[in-house]
């Protein structure tokens, strides 16, 4: 049992990043684009996308790519092939930082910037088995 979530575990590669300065209803608009996708694909959708938040996705999707190439260097046609697909992504809210700006009558209004942690987990498509 134990070997068998090892060798699981060696298929998939983790990448994180932590405090992006980007709200997270704008990050998961485009983490949603690429969830579930081949990772050739996945890049070409981050790389032409018109969305800000697109350029550190993709950066850390590169990331994960190496990560998942220094786990399975055995297995480097697998990436050529399109067998490995975002199996996973996350975008979990992170810091907040509050500031303060002057308003009508003396007040003060608040600002919130809102920062996200991402977490994109790659795996392999397992091959599928034809019954006759």
């Amino acid at each position: 049992m134990a070997e068998k979530l090892k060798e699981a575990k060696k298929q998939t590669a983790i990448a994180k990043l932590n405090d992006v300065p980007t709200s997270p209803r704008k990050m998961r608009l485009v983490a949603d684009t690429v969830r579930g996708v081949e990772v050739n694909k996945a890049l070409d959708l981050l790389k032409f996308s018109k969305k800000q938040p697109s350029v550190p996705l993709e950066k850390l999707l590169r990331s994960a790519i190496a990560n998942w190439e220094a786990k399975n260097p055995e297995q480097a046609k697998e990436l050529d092939n399109g067998n490995v697909y975002v199996k996973t992504i996350m975008v979990d809210e992170g810091r907040t930082l509050k500031r303060i700006r002057p308003c009508p009558q003396g007040r003060a209004g608040r600002i919130r910037k809102r920062s996200n942690h991402i977490t994109i987990i790659l795996d392999v498509k397992k091959p599928e088995t034809v019954e006759a």
